[in-house]
């Protein structure tokens, strides 16, 4: 049995107690190790195999699966954040269904939300931004024409950019070709949940300076809207003059 497990963006106790409980029973354990926190090895149990995908390729990686699964032993598959954004975990699935590979999937916590907690955010406040759009710059790895950075941009919503902090530059000329202007808000979160966190709040104009000025060069989200200023309106459902299933809106 291979179980999938998303860890949290980096604080070990943001795991779920499900995926805990299955490092601690695991026969083998395979992790990110370019972003899963180390302290979360300490869980395996004595004699428990450990692999770095990091060094490996996906080639490597199904072999150690098969070769445990032959053994009859349990291996957990053990992802940063949430597989299911720029996990690579699809390709993992269909090679283990193929080969008749019992698999489950378990959450964890994506690193956009730990940067939304680290802003101390919402992400979708009234009358500012309803829509949150998660993506990418293209890079190494090419992104569909239609979701080209600029072309995303032109919606002006929340944006959640990952894996692009070293295309800073290339990220700030794409986003103002969009509907964001220079003093549209922004902000860059290094290593959300880790101890050595940090935050850097700018605009969309002075991003690359900022981001450069901090010395951030990978592991960062980048952050953009009007969702990081002051202005909006309260919500709805709280409302005292709102009726809602629950309660009788009182107007005044």
């Amino acid at each position: 049995m291979v179980h999938f497990v998303g860890a949290g963006p980096g604080a070990p106790d943001l795991i779920t107690q499900r995926g805990a409980a299955f490092l601690q029973a695991a026969d083998c354990i395979i992790y990110a190790g370019s972003l899963v926190n180390p302290a979360l090895l300490g869980l395996a149990k004595p004699g428990c195999a450990i692999y770095n995908s990091a060094e490996m390729t996906l080639e490597q990686v199904l072999d150690v699966m098969h070769r445990m699964e032959n053994a009859g032993k349990t291996t957990v598959r053990l992802h940063t954040g949430d597989p299911c954004l720029y996990g690579a975990i699809r390709e993992q699935m269909d090679a283990l269904d193929a080969d008749g590979i019992c698999y489950d999937d378990t959450p964890g916590v994506s690193s956009f939300c730990g940067a939304a907690a680290a802003l101390n955010a919402e992400y979708t406040l009234p009358t500012v931004s309803q829509t949150v759009i998660i993506t990418r710059m293209e890079g190494r790895t090419p992104v569909p024409e239609r979701e080209r950075l600029a072309s995303l941009a032109a919606h002006g919503a929340t944006m959640v950019i990952f894996l692009s902090i070293g295309l800073i530059d290339k990220v700030q000329t794409a986003l103002l070709q969009g509907a964001y202007t220079p003093d549209t808000p922004a902000a860059v979160v290094y290593k959300a949940s880790w101890p050595e966190e940090k935050i850097v709040r700018c605009t969309v104009g002075s991003l690359a300076e900022c981001t450069r000025a901090a010395g951030i060069t990978k592991t960062a989200l980048i952050v953009v809207g009007d969702f990081l200023g002051t202005q909006y309106e309260r919500s709805k459902l709280y409302d005292p003059a709102f009726t809602t299933e629950f309660r009788k809106g009182d107007p005044v």
